[in-house]
């Protein structure tokens, strides 16, 4: 299933498609990136009006879009954007983008908060569990379309003092996965996500996370940072070849072939390498 199909000079269909988190950072991207490329999108975030300046910079880039409010945690919520959806487009979607999640880092297990735990997880995996809940039976009745879950390299890398992030984001990898095989042959595909450092305010955005991670943060920035327009990009296009894995930077790859082939050095090496920089 191409939902972007291009030879020569670079031509795009329009694609319907629901963005979570569209406020800012990759989610913004996404959405605007598929307004470029001529789709419709419906932008929801838990910020009405950053939703909204993201429905313009659709429009400005050629697309068309509306703003929504969703809180990702909440099923209820979710439902109800489906439902916005099915009446704009008149139909599914044919791709939904499972954006929504804040950054968390800091103590370590036993010291992080159960709170900020359960925070963590509500946004970042239950949030994509309920995007997929709700509008996977609606592509597959369709027959068509495409899910993009936002996971992360920390999905794989496992760094210390980043617990709840790392879990729910390898949640997010396992969901993917178990789902590609669900969806095989269904005419539906789904892709996973998992980037290093982009430059969002994730970790300034109302996020658990302390001194030490936020420092961690911006140091990763610094190295490795690349801007969520090439992201989505880059990830829009694997799905338009139907990718499974969208793995994007270099360090990223690194770290996939490390965690793989040599996971016990991997770890320990992780540990230490925290203890330095710290």
């Amino acid at each position: 299933m191409r939902l972007f199909p291009f030879g020569g000079p670079r031509r795009t269909t329009r694609a319907d498609a629901v963005v979570t988190g569209a406020g800012s950072g990759i989610g913004r991207a996404f959405a605007v990136e598929l307004g470029r490329r001529g789709g419709r999108v419906l932008c929801s975030d838990l910020d009405t009006d950053r939703a909204a300046e993201t429905a313009e910079l659709v429009e400005e880039a050629g697309g068309k879009a509306i703003p929504a409010r969703c809180d990702v945690t909440a099923i209820e919520e979710v439902t109800a954007l489906a439902e916005v959806a099915g009446d704009w487009f008149g139909g599914p979607p044919a791709v939904v983008i499972n954006n929504a999640g804040i950054g968390a880092g800091g103590p370590p297990v036993g010291e992080f908060s159960l709170a900020d735990w359960q925070r963590t997880l509500g946004v970042n995996l239950w949030g994509v569990i309920h995007g997929c809940h709700v509008f996977a039976p609606l592509l597959r009745a369709a027959g068509r379309g495409a899910l993009v879950n936002v996971a992360s390299a920390a999905a794989f890398g496992a760094a210390p003092r980043m617990a709840a992030y790392n879990v729910s984001k390898a949640g997010v990898l396992a969901l993917s996965e178990t789902m590609a095989a669900e969806l095989a042959g269904t005419g539906v595909s789904v892709t996973v996500l998992c980037p290093t450092g982009v430059k969002t305010g994730i970790m300034q955005a109302d996020s658990p996370i302390d001194e030490t991670a936020d420092r961690l943060g911006e140091l990763l920035l610094r190295w490795t940072g690349r801007p969520p327009a090439a992201i989505a990009r880059t990830t829009l296009d694997a799905v338009d070849r139907g990718d499974l894995y969208v793995v994007p930077q270099l360090e990223a790859k690194v770290l996939w072939q490390a965690k793989r082939w040599m996971p016990t050095t991997y770890t320990r090496s992780a540990g230490l390498l925290e203890r330095v920089v710290r």
